[in-house]
């Protein structure tokens, strides 16, 4: 029995599907964005254009800022679980790079920094998808209670909620 063409598509479509559950378990492309524009900034700081020139201090924050940029960036997409923490640090730093960093990079890279910032701080888990019974409007069976902190007391039965209650 050979099993029909249209079966095997799926099958085709799952190819990549590992790399894309991986990239969306994760603020990827903000961690990318951020990265990038930390990038540009020290591109634009080694530019032989003169535009500004910075001597003492402000010199080591000026290759300060997209160095950390940059590391913000790529730990966004290895460590999800701390993406507000590094989201805000990007956008402070992505301000401050105006003053520090040849006005940001030309502007372009304070753009990718704040951007990839917002987006870092906006992203959240994808969840799990809901099952066909809850999908379809049916309530889904119980399931017995773990815990015994949330298990119902014996021989007490609890009423099935209204649509009221469901809101």
């Amino acid at each position: 029995m050979t099993t029909p063409k249209h079966e095997a598509a799926p099958a085709a479509r799952r190819s990549g599907g590992r790399w894309r559950r991986w990239r969306r378990g994760r603020p990827f492309t903000a961690g990318v964005l951020v990265a990038l524009g930390g990038a540009e900034m020290l591109v634009t700081l080694r530019a032989p254009l003169g535009v500004l020139l910075h001597i003492g201090p402000q010199g080591l924050a000026a290759y300060l800022v997209p160095i950390i940029l940059v590391i913000c960036g790529a730990l966004l997409i290895a460590t999800p679980q701390q993406r507000v923490f590094y989201a805000l640090v990007s956008l402070v730093l992505g301000l401050v790079s105006w003053l520090t960093s040849n006005l940001g990079g030309f502007l372009v890279g304070m753009l990718l920094a704040l951007v990839g910032g917002a987006l870092a701080f906006a992203w959240t888990p994808d969840r799990q998808r809901r099952p066909a019974a809850e999908a379809s409007g049916r309530p889904a069976p119980r399931e017995p209670a773990d815990d015994a902190d949330t298990a119902p007391l014996p021989r007490v039965e609890t009423p099935d909620p209204t649509a009221a209650d469901r809101g």
